[in-house]
Parts: structure tokens; C-alpha cells; sequence
């Protein structure tokens, strides 16, 4: 079932990208009202997700082999901003792609970056997040 539009932590601003209004961006997603067209798309939901802490659509997003349980959130670590540094492959026509990323964040008051590589795949006809290497 589709979680509703709005809900008391319902950002206005996608966190995958400020300019964007969240329930036309990655909130689609979240919601399950929409699918990733792209790998890039996909990593920009799951990045908004870790930011909203949505663990369910986190784990709907990951590929079954390598899925984790659970998802925890560390409370002191707040994402602030994303930049993609680049892709390969992962357009509407493959079947596989990567994106290279940067996220930053703070944890508790203190400023922070994460540069990953992360690896995309489909899984029947859905992209879905296979694993990363943090860079």
C-alpha cells in the first residue's frame, strides 16, 4: 500500500536536491508511485531515503542478495547534501550501471563526506541497489 503524501517528517525540499519539490522527486518513489527510470534516479532516492531514514523503501530499493535485515540509523548523523560525480551505463535501456557519488553530513555537530561507488542492477524490470565501495 502507498504511504501518504504527506507525514510530519515530509520535507518540502528533496534532500536528493534542494531545488526540487519533494513529493515530485524522490517521494514517487518512497511512496511506490513511480519507479526508477535510471540507476542515477534510484541512487538519488535510496541517498533521500538514508536522509528520511525510510528504512522500508531502503530495503524494497536493495537487490535480495545482498540486502541486509535490518537498517539502523545512527541518530547523530544527519545527511546535508549530495553531488554526483559521475555514471556509466544505468540509462532506461541497461541492465546494469554505476554512479559515483559524494554525500556530506554531519554527525554529531561535526562535518563529514562520503565518496562512494555504487553498483546497480535490474531485478525483474526494477533498478535496484546492489553494492558500493566507499572511495
Amino acid at each position: 500500500m502507498p504511504k501518504p503524501a504527506t507525514s510530519p517528517r515530509t520535507p518540502v525540499s528533496c534532500p536528493c536536491d534542494p531545488r526540487m519539490a519533494y513529493n515530485a522527486c524522490c517521494g514517487r518513489l518512497h511512496r511506490g508511485e513511480a519507479s526508477a527510470a535510471t540507476a542515477e534516479q534510484l541512487m538519488r532516492s535510496r541517498y533521500s531515503a538514508f536522509a528520511l531514514k525510510d528504512a522500508e523503501y531502503l530495503l524494497r530499493s536493495w537487490h535480495p542478495r545482498t540486502r541486509p535485515r535490518r537498517i539502523g540509523f545512527d541518530p547523530g548523523l544527519v545527511w546535508t547534501g549530495l553531488t554526483v560525480l559521475g555514471t556509466t551505463g544505468g540509462s532506461p535501456l541497461h541492465t546494469a550501471g554505476t554512479v559515483h557519488f559524494s554525500a556530506t553530513f554531519t554527525e554529531d555537530g561535526r562535518a563529514g563526506r562520503m565518496n562512494e561507488n555504487s553498483s546497480f542492477v535490474r531485478n525483474d524490470g526494477d533498478w535496484v541497489y546492489l553494492n558500493g565501495v566507499i572511495i
